[in-house]
C-alpha cells in the first residue's frame, strides 16, 4: 500500500467559496437534497452538488497518468467503483487499445446518463457489494466515492475492491491535514461521511486489509 498521488490537478482546477455555501443557503437542507444523487446533485444547482456534471475532457489526463504508472497493458480489464456519468471510464477506452471497462454507481440518475460511449459497461450498484466475480479486473480504482460510505461500509467497500481486483488498485479520497483544511472540507462537503486525517486513513486501510494505493483531496 502506498500513497501516489492523483487527482489534485483536477481538484485544484476547481474554485471554491467555502463561506458562501454556508451563508447563503441552508448547508443541512441541501446536504438532504444531495444525499439521494439524483438530478440535483449532479445536474442541479450548485447549493446541491456539481452544478451540471458535465464531458469536457479533464479526466483525460487522469487516465494517461495511471495507465503509465500502473503499466497497464492494452487489453486490460478496468473497474471503476463510484464511477458517476463514465466519464474516467470513457477515457480509458481512448488512452488503453482494447480496454474492457465496466463502471458501477449507486446513482440512479447518473447510470441513466452516463456517456454514451461506455453505456453499456455501467450498471447500478452499491460499492459494498460489487456484482462481480473474484479477481476478475486487472486494476480497481474509486475517486471521491469512498469518503461519502460510514466507516462500517468503507470497510466492506474495501474489501469487495480487494475481492475483485487481481492487479493494481488505488482509491483517491478526501482528507484535511490542519484546522483550515477541515473547516474548509465541513463547509463544502455535501455528502461526506467519513472524515480523516491522513494518518487515520491509512490506519484504516491497514485495518481492512486493502493493499492497493491511494490519493488524497484536499480543501486548501
Amino acid at each position: 500500500m502506498a500513497h501516489v498521488e492523483f487527482g489534485m490537478e483536477q481538484h485544484n482546477a476547481t474554485r471554491r467559496n467555502y463561506l458562501e455555501r454556508v451563508i447563503e443557503h441552508d448547508k443541512a437542507a441541501c446536504a438532504e437534497v444531495a444525499a439521494q444523487f439524483g438530478k440535483d446533485y449532479w445536474d442541479g444547482d450548485r447549493k446541491y452538488g456539481y452544478g451540471g456534471y458535465r464531458y469536457d475532457g479533464r479526466w483525460r489526463a487522469l487516465a494517461e497518468a495511471m495507465v503509465r504508472h500502473y503499466g497497464l497493458e492494452p487489453g486490460a480489464s478496468i473497474l471503476d467503483v463510484g464511477c458517476g456519468k463514465g466519464f474516467l471510464l470513457y477515457e480509458f477506452t481512448q488512452v488503453l487499445p482494447g480496454a474492457r471497462v465496466a463502471g458501477v454507481d449507486i446513482s440512479s440518475y447518473a447510470v441513466g446518463h452516463v456517456k454514451d460511449e461506455v453505456r453499456s459497461r455501467v450498471q447500478c450498484a452499491n460499492a459494498v457489494a460489487l456484482p462481480f466475480a473474484d479477481q476478475t479486473f486487472d486494476f480497481v480504482v474509486s475517486v471521491t466515492t469512498l469518503h461519502n460510505l460510514y466507516n462500517f461500509d468503507l470497510a466492506c467497500a474495501l474489501a469487495e475492491i480487494e475481492r475483485v481486483g487481481r492487479g493494481a488498485k488505488h482509491v483517491v479520497v478526501e482528507t484535511y491535514r490542519n484546522e483550515r483544511e477541515k473547516a474548509n472540507l465541513l463547509y463544502w462537503q455535501l455528502t461526506c461521511r467519513s472524515f480523516y486525517t491522513p494518518a487515520e486513513w491509512e490506519w484504516f486501510f491497514q485495518t481492512a486489509r486493502y493493499t492497493g494505493d491511494h490519493s488524497f483531496i484536499v480543501f486548501a
